[in-house]
C-alpha cells in the first residue's frame, strides 16, 4: 500500500493547511486544542471553513460537497485534527446532514442542509434513552400518528451539546406491533422550541456540562418532519453510525496530542536525564507511536475501501482501536505532568497560573472525559462483537 503522498497530494494538503492556520484565528485553535472552545468558536470555525467549501466534503455535490478521493477525504480529517481547528459539528455533516441528502424530501434539503453546513441551526441527537444505549432498537420513545402531526412521548438521555441545540434529529417508536423493533422506529426533525420538551443537565466526572437528558411530553412533531418513509428509520440510523464510528477514530487528533506529550516529557528532568529517556517511559512512547501509525494505514485502508459509499466493518477496528490510543495517551499525559494532573480545571480554588496549562487542560480533564469516548458510537465492548461477526465470521 502506497503511504507517499504524490506531489500533487501534498499540494492539496498545503492548500488545507493555508485554510485551517490562515483563515481560522489563532485564539480560536489554542482554545480548541486545550479543550475549551466555546460555542462561538465552533459556529466562527465552521462558517469560515464552509465560506471556502470546506465545511461539508461528504455530502453530494450539489449541496456543497466535494468530488474527492478517498485519499483526499483522509487528508482533510486528519489535517483538521493536527491543526487544532474545531471539527465542523458533528451532528450536522456527519449524521443528520448525509442522512437528509440522502432520504429527506426536496423540501427538507432546501429548508436544512444549507443552514446545516453553516451551523446557522445547530442540531442535536435523540437517540440514546436510559435502558437503550449500545442496544439501541429497544428504545421506547413513541411518536403515535394524530392527523398532520406525531405526538412524541419519552426520553432521550447523553445528549452531546444538547443546551445548544436549536433541533433535534430523533428516534421515536411509530409501530408498537412490529415483528422486529427494529421495524418499527422512524426517524423525525424535532424543532426544540416546540412545547412539551424539558432539558435536564447531567454534570460528568470532569466537572463539566457536557451532556443532557430531554423528556418529551406530548409534544406535537409535523409529519411533514418526517424523514423518509415511516417506521424505516433504523435504516438511516446505521447509515449515520457508520460516519460516526470512522470520525471516532480519531487519528489527527492523538498525532497532536502525542507530539504535545512528547515535548512535554522532555521537558521533565528526572534528574540522570528527562522523562523521554527513561526507559520504561520511553517504551511506552514508542509503542503508542507505532499503534498510532498502524492506526494510519488502517482508517487509509477502510476509507479506500469504503469509495463506493457501503459501510465497512472494519470501521469497528478503528473506533475500538482509535479510543483506546486516546485514552492510553492521556494516562500517560497524567504520568508525565505529575501531582499538577490533580489540578484539573483550577477547580481546586488555587491560582490556576501556579500549575502548567497543559497540566490543567489536557493531563486532568482530558483524561477525565476521555472516559466516555469507549462507549459513544457504540461501547468497545460491541465493537468487538461486530468485528467477530463481520470479520472473523465466528
Amino acid at each position: 500500500m502506497k503511504l507517499e503522498l504524490s506531489p500533487a497530494e501534498l499540494a492539496f494538503r498545503d492548500e488545507l493547511r493555508t485554510v485551517f492556520y490562515d483563515e481560522v484565528p489563532a485564539e480560536v485553535r489554542a482554545r480548541s486544542a486545550h479543550g475549551q472552545a466555546t460555542r462561538d468558536d465552533l459556529v466562527t470555525a465552521q462558517q469560515i471553513l464552509n465560506k471556502h467549501g470546506l465545511a461539508v466534503p461528504n455530502w453530494p455535490v450539489e449541496w456543497g460537497g466535494k468530488d474527492w478521493s478517498p485519499l483526499q477525504r483522509h487528508l482533510y480529517t486528519a489535517e483538521l485534527q493536527r491543526s487544532a481547528v474545531p471539527v465542523p459539528l458533528a451532528f450536522n455533516v456527519s449524521m443528520v446532514g448525509p442522512v437528509i441528502a440522502a432520504f429527506g424530501s426536496e423540501a427538507q434539503k432546501a429548508r436544512f442542509l444549507p443552514a446545516t453546513a453553516n451551523l446557522d441551526i445547530w442540531w442535536s441527537q435523540g437517540f440514546s434513552e436510559p435502558e437503550a444505549g449500545s442496544d439501541l432498537a429497544s428504545l421506547k420513545t413513541t411518536a403515535v400518528r394524530d392527523g398532520d402531526h406525531y405526538v412524541v412521548n419519552g426520553q432521550k438521555t447523553w445528549t452531546t451539546l444538547g443546551q445548544y441545540g436549536d433541533w433535534m434529529f430523533l428516534l421515536a417508536r411509530t409501530d408498537l406491533q412490529a415483528a422486529r423493533p427494529q421495524h418499527g422506529i422512524s426517524f423525525l426533525l424535532v424543532d426544540m422550541t416546540t412545547p412539551g420538551i424539558e432539558r435536564r443537565p447531567i454534570r460528568l466526572i470532569d466537572g463539566s456540562v457536557e451532556v443532557n437528558e430531554f423528556f418529551f411530553d406530548n409534544v406535537r412533531v409535523p409529519v411533514q418532519n418526517l424523514v423518509g418513509e415511516e417506521n424505516r428509520g433504523w435504516s438511516y440510523a446505521k447509515f449515520l453510525l457508520g460516519n460516526e464510528r470512522n470520525a471516532i477514530a480519531g487519528v489527527g487528533y492523538s498525532q497532536r496530542v502525542f507530539g504535545e506529550l512528547v515535548q512535554r516529557a522532555a521537558a521533565v528532568d528526572l534528574g540522570t536525564g528527562p522523562l523521554t529517556e527513561e526507559t520504561g517511559f520511553r517504551n511506552k512512547l514508542h509503542t503508542v507511536r507505532l499503534r498510532l501509525l498502524a492506526l494510519e494505514a488502517t482508517q487509509l485502508r477502510v476509507t479506500a475501501s469504503s469509495a463506493d459509499g457501503k459501510p465497512n466493518p472494519v470501521s469497528s477496528m478503528l473506533k475500538l482501536e482509535g479510543s483506546r490510543l486516546q485514552q492510553e495517551i492521556s494516562a500517560l499525559h497524567l504520568e508525565a505532568v505529575g501531582s499538577d494532573a490533580l489540578l484539573v480545571g483550577g477547580r481546586d480554588g488555587g491560582d490556576p497560573a501556579l500549575h502548567t496549562e497543559l497540566a490543567d487542560n489536557v493531563a486532568g480533564s482530558h483524561y477525565l472525559n476521555l472516559r466516555k469516548v469507549s462507549i459513544f458510537g457504540g461501547t468497545n465492548e460491541i465493537q468487538r462483537t461486530v468485528i467477530a461477526k463481520t470479520i472473523l465470521g465466528l
